[in-house]
């Protein structure tokens, strides 16, 4: 399983020559649906979901997401799928579990949206704007770091709680160089502290999964 970052919360998964996206938003640049098989999108906030490259994908492609989402993409030609906390599906060659149901508090003010984060061959799992904690096995985590809904005391708190065998940043496309040398340093803290690969992956770069 091949793992590439696109800008902010976007990454590519592949395997077998197949290839999933999850959360395709309006921050990430460059061919992101290019090839791609399916595509998962965790919620309904314009930095995890582009309508506009949705609209202009295959209609081969399958979309999974949860029922906010799937009512926004009622004109897009590719098939959407609507999933649930506690389903499980198959979908370019991965299996798929879904954990979670709501997005976390952004603002006193502002309702709170679904949120589905998705499990990939019990192997990877991407909370989307959530800490859920899905209570099995995360042997890799897409661990948010920066949002206006996160504080560094919960970013790590979640990492303690999951205890993953190993952490990649994603969410972080809202702070600049400074800010990414911040959340480095704080991840190889962590790192060093639970003894596993905990850190930032360039947009751009690709990790490999054995």
């Amino acid at each position: 399983m091949k793992i590439s970052k696109f800008e902010h919360a976007c990454v590519r998964v592949e395997k077998d020559g197949k290839v999933l996206v999850i959360d395709p938003g309006t921050f990430s640049e460059g061919p992101v649906l290019e090839g791609a098989d399916a595509v998962l999108i965790t919620h309904e906030h314009f930095d995890h979901v582009d309508v506009g490259k949705l609209r202009a994908a295959s209609p081969d492609l399958e979309i999974w997401t949860c029922e906010a989402v799937a009512a926004e993409l009622a004109d897009v030609p590719a098939k959407v799928q609507v999933v649930r906390h506690g389903d499980a599906f198959e979908t370019a060659g991965f299996g798929v579990k879904v954990f979670g149901e709501w997005h976390a508090l952004n603002h006193p003010d502002i309702p709170i949206v679904q949120n589905v984060g998705f499990m990939l061959d019990d192997a990877l799992f991407y909370p989307g704007d959530a800490l859920t904690v899905p209570g099995v096995d995360v042997p890799t985590l897409l661990v948010p770091t920066n949002a206006p809904w996160l504080k560094l005391v919960e970013m790590v708190g979640y990492l303690r709680e999951v205890r993953p065998g190993r952490a990649f940043s994603t969410h972080d496309g809202l702070i600049n160089d400074r800010g990414l040398a911040v959340v480095d340093n704080w991840l190889k803290v962590e790192a060093d502290k639970q003894g596993a690969e905990i850190r930032r992956i360039g947009v751009g770069e690709s990790v490999t999964l054995s």
